[in-house]
């Protein structure tokens, strides 16, 4: 690869993940320095000057953007518009793996397994009681609710009652006007980082355990509350369909570059989707690298054959 290349590392952004991109974006930048990359460039994203990329014409973006206004297409569609490669998906899987509840429906159309679940608005939700009663009919309890299009488990609570609904619906509306309740899967969780473009590669897969109730925000980026097991203590068979149905996922949702399917094993129905990572984190306790690292693939490669990915794949408008 042209080590003269104009790289620009775009992170940090304007949602709740900032701090994470932040984090992301400078170990990716350091990793280009490192590689030789002497024009790689790091980019804080805050809102306002977003203008500059256009102006600064880089050869290409590797994007250390997470959650809205970097996940979710919106940026994707302003560099395909300006002709600007970028890394990871495009912008119509990019929107629709934001939105858990736009991820669910595609996944469930094309008969790929995920949690049952029941969608609601904040106007059909001004009495709780009612609210429980439908969701009790719809998902039954215990459940999860969530907002639909955060990310790194902000907006995600466990309603393990009838009584902790009204707490958890105050608690998800704080972060949009949609709820996402889902049945509650029992079981082990695990996540299948998958790389490349028309012929991508599952990485190894990961088994995910806490020392939280259950991998919130707190657990994800504080040192000592999660562990990443790999390879996961899961049967031959389950990691089998775990790695079948991410391909699978990977494939439907027309991901590219990189991307990380989540699963939870339920002890009676298997493996089950939870989300679809199209940004995964790339800080040094995120389980992308980890896995990467497990086939002899260290940060640095990992970093390079992302951005060669980004390269050779064509934007949305091409």
């Amino acid at each position: 690869m042209d080590k003269s290349i104009r790289v620009l590392v775009v992170c940090g952004g304007i949602s709740t993940e900032r701090e994470v991109s932040l984090r992301s974006g400078n170990a990716i930048y350091k990793a280009l320095v490192s590689r030789g990359f002497r024009n790689a460039a790091l980019f804080d994203l805050t809102g306002d000057n977003i203008g500059e990329i256009i102006e600064m014409r880089p050869d290409i973006v590797f994007l250390g953007l997470h959650g809205k206004g970097g996940e979710d297409g919106t940026i994707q569609g302003m560099l395909d518009l300006a002709g600007i490669p970028y890394t990871g998906p495009g912008v119509a899987c990019s929107a629709v793996c934001m939105n858990k509840v736009f991820t669910k429906r595609v996944l469930r159309d094309a008969g790929l397994p995920t949690s049952p679940f029941h969608v609601m608005r904040r106007d059909e939700c001004s009495d709780p009681a009612r609210v429980t009663a439908v969701l009790r009919e719809k998902v039954g309890f215990p459940m999860v609710l969530k907002s639909p299009c955060q990310g790194s488990s902000i907006g995600v609570v466990m309603a393990k009652k009838e009584e902790d609904v009204p707490a958890a619906l105050e608690e998800v509306f704080r972060y949009g006007d949609h709820l996402l309740a889902e049945q509650f899967l029992d079981g082990t969780e695990v996540t299948l980082p998958v790389l490349g473009n028309d012929e991508p590669t599952a990485l190894p897969i990961i088994e995910i355990t806490s020392e939280r109730e259950f991998y919130d925000y707190t657990a994800k980026y504080t040192s000592g509350l999660c562990h990443h097991i790999i390879p996961a203590r899961i049967s031959g068979e389950d990691a089998a369909k775990v790695s079948e149905i991410g391909r699978k996922a990977y494939r439907v949702l027309e991901c590219r570059g990189l991307s990380r399917v989540d699963f939870i094993i339920d002890r009676q129905k298997g493996p089950m989707i939870i989300e679809v990572n199209t940004l995964p984190g790339m800080t040094d306790m995120s389980l992308f690298p980890d896995a990467a690292r497990y086939v002899g693939m260290s940060y640095e490669d990992l970093v390079e054959k992302i951005l060669e990915y980004g390269l050779e794949a064509p934007g949305d408008l091409a």
